[in-house]
């Protein structure tokens, strides 16, 4: 796919902030390993069905006016990344966090993602 940085932006804004379900499929197929492990606080899911419906259970529980931004600079070397992320409406998001990646051929095949403690 990319470079790490690129990685780190597909996977915040193509998929898990793209509401139309079609376009982050094949955002999905192109951004990460078919046996990407995901982690959060929720649990682990694998494979690219998995992170699908992880994204789709997000975007469908929240009014269209949340979205992902970044919050400081995309951190990187040649196989691992970090991002800070902000969701919810727009200068008032409802949650804070960090997606730390690990690629593998070109594309993620790990992400844990960790919410701020506050």
């Amino acid at each position: 796919m990319g470079t790490v940085t690129e990685l780190l932006a597909a996977n915040l804004h193509e998929v898990f902030g793209n509401r139309d379900e079609r376009s982050r499929r094949a955002a999905i197929e192109r951004t990460y390993t078919e046996d990407v492990v995901f982690t959060d606080p929720e649990g682990e899911a694998v494979g690219w069905d998995a992170l699908e419906a992880k994204a789709r259970e997000l975007l469908d529980k929240v009014p269209p006016s949340f979205a992902f931004t970044e919050r400081g600079e995309r951190y990187a070397d040649s196989g691992t990344g970090a991002l800070g992320w902000a969701f919810g409406p727009e200068n008032a998001p409802v949650a804070r966090g960090i997606d730390i990646i690990t690629v593998r051929d070109g594309r993620i095949a790990t992400l844990r993602t960790m919410f701020a403690a506050d």
